[in-house]
C-alpha cells in the first residue's frame, strides 16, 4: 500500500493551489483527481478576481477576499518564475454595470454596508456621463455603475495549467482518473480507496468541490453544499475595446469576449439552456452595443459549489483529526490566499485565526442556500 504525507482530493483550482502551497513548504503531496467525469467548475469559470460586493452580510469573508486579491501579484510572480507561464494577471479595477435605477441602488446599498463594516473599502458610484468617459463604448441602456479599484482578472485555464506544472516541479504526485470510493481513519493515518488503488496518508485535504458532501460523510461530517449552474458565452476574437473587467462582460488576453453571470438551481445538470443564453447575450449587447454584430463561438454551463451562506468552508474535521475540508466557489479570486496562507495553516506553519469564521458549525438544517457573490 502506497503511503504519502498529505493527500489532496480534488484537482481543481482549490485543490491544486493548496497542494502547491503545501509542496512549497516541503511536504510530500499526492493529488487525487477524479478526471473528466467530475463536475469541473475550475474549467468553466469567468476568470474574475472580484472583491466588489463579496462578503455582503459576512464581514470576515470580505476581509478574506481583500487579503486574497492583495496576494495575487506574489502568486502570479511565483508561477511565472517556476513554470514560465504568464497567467495574464490584470488588476485595473472592475465595473458593476447597472441597467436600472433599482439595480444601481441595490449595488450601492451592498457596497455601503461593506464600507461601514470594513472602513477601508474603496468604490465609486458613476453616472452615465462619467461612466462613458471612463468606459468608452458602454451602451445608453446602462444607467450607471459601481467601480472598485480592487478588482481584476486572469486567464483561468492558464492559471490551472500553471498550478499543475508548478506542482509537478515541486514533486507533487498527480493521480488522475481516480475517484475516491472510501475513506477510513485508522490510528493516526487515513486509508483511501481510489479507483483500483489503496493509499495511506498522515494528513488528508478534501477539496473535491461538490464531491465534498459524500467525502465528508465518510468521516462523519455533514457538509451542506448545493450546485448552482452558471452559463458562459464566448465570442470570436475582436480588436481590444475593454480594458477593465465587468461582472458580466470581460475581454480576455486572447481577444475573445466572455459573457456571463447567471445562477440556476437545476441540480447536477451542467448543460446550457437557450433562454438563459439569450438573457446573457441581451444584457451584454445592452451593456456594449458593439457586441451585437460579433459572432458567438462557444457556450458552456458549469456548476458552482455553494454553501448555505455562499461563503467558504475551511474546517479541520473534529471526528477525523488530521483531515481538513475546504469548499468555496471563488477558486480564482482566492487562489493566492489558498496557496500562500491556507496551505501554511494546514501545515501548521502559521496561525490563521480568521478561518474560524468559516467553520461548519455556523450552519443549521434550516438555512437556505444563497449566492454571496
Amino acid at each position: 500500500m502506497q503511503k504519502t504525507q498529505t493527500i489532496v482530493v480534488g484537482g481543481g483550482l482549490l485543490g491544486m493551489a493548496t497542494a502547491y502551497g503545501l509542496a512549497r513548504l516541503g511536504q510530500r503531496v499526492c493529488v487525487l483527481d477524479e478526471g473528466d467525469s467530475a463536475f469541473r467548475a475550475s474549467r468553466g469559470n469567468f476568470g474574475l478576481l472580484w472583491v466588489q460586493g463579496k462578503g455582503y452580510g459576512m464581514a470576515p469573508y470580505a476581509h478574506w477576499t481583500r487579503q486574497g486579491v492583495a496576494l495575487w501579484p506574489e502568486l502570479a510572480g511565483l508561477l511565472q518564475v517556476e513554470t514560465g507561464i504568464d497567467v495574464q494577471l490584470r488588476q485595473p479595477g472592475g465595473f458593476q454595470l447597472c441597467l436600472s435605477e433599482s439595480e444601481l441602488a441595490e449595488e450601492v446599498r451592498r457596497l455601503q454596508w461593506l464600507k461601514d463594516e470594513l472602513g477601508d473599502y474603496p468604490f465609486e458610484v458613476l453616472r452615465k456621463d462619467e461612466l462613458s468617459r471612463r468606459l468608452p463604448g458602454v451602451g445608453p441602456a446602462v444607467v450607471g455603475a459601481c467601480y472598485s479599484p480592487m478588482d481584476g482578472h486572469v486567464n483561468p485555464l492558464k492559471l490551472l495549467h500553471a498550478l499543475y506544472q508548478a506542482c509537478l516541479q515541486q514533486g507533487v504526485r498527480l493521480l488522475t482518473g481516480h475517484k475516491v470510493l472510501g475513506i477510513e481513519a485508522r490510528g493516526s493515518d487515513f486509508l483511501i480507496a481510489a479507483g483500483d488503488k489503496q493509499l495511506r496518508c498522515e494528513q488528508l485535504v478534501l477539496a473535491a468541490g461538490l464531491g465534498n458532501r459524500e467525502l465528508g460523510a465518510h468521516l462523519g461530517h455533514e457538509v451542506p453544499l448545493q450546485p448552482s449552474r452558471g452559463q458562459i458565452l464566448v465570442t470570436e476574437r475582436v480588436e481590444p475595446f475593454l480594458n477593465h473587467p465587468t461582472s458580466t462582460v470581460r475581454q480576455t488576453d486572447e481577444g475573445t469576449v466572455q459573457l456571463g453571470d447567471s445562477a440556476e438551481s437545476v441540480g447536477f445538470d451542467d448543460g446550457t439552456s437557450t433562454a438563459v443564453m439569450a438573457d446573457i447575450a441581451d444584457r451584454a449587447v445592452r451593456s456594449f452595443p458593439r457586441l451585437g454584430t460579433v459572432r458567438l463561438v462557444r457556450a458552456w454551463g458549469a456548476l458552482r459549489v455553494l454553501t448555505p451562506d455562499g461563503c467558504p468552508i475551511y474546517q479541520p474535521l473534529s471526528k477525523a483529526p488530521g483531515a481538513y475540508l475546504l469548499s468555496c466557489h471563488s477558486g480564482v479570486t482566492l487562489a493566492a490566499i489558498h496557496a500562500l496562507r491556507l496551505a501554511p495553516w494546514i501545515a501548521g506553519k502559521i496561525a490563521l485565526p480568521e478561518v474560524a469564521a468559516f467553520g461548519l458549525d455556523r450552519f443549521n438544517s434550516a438555512t437556505e442556500v444563497r449566492h454571496a457573490g
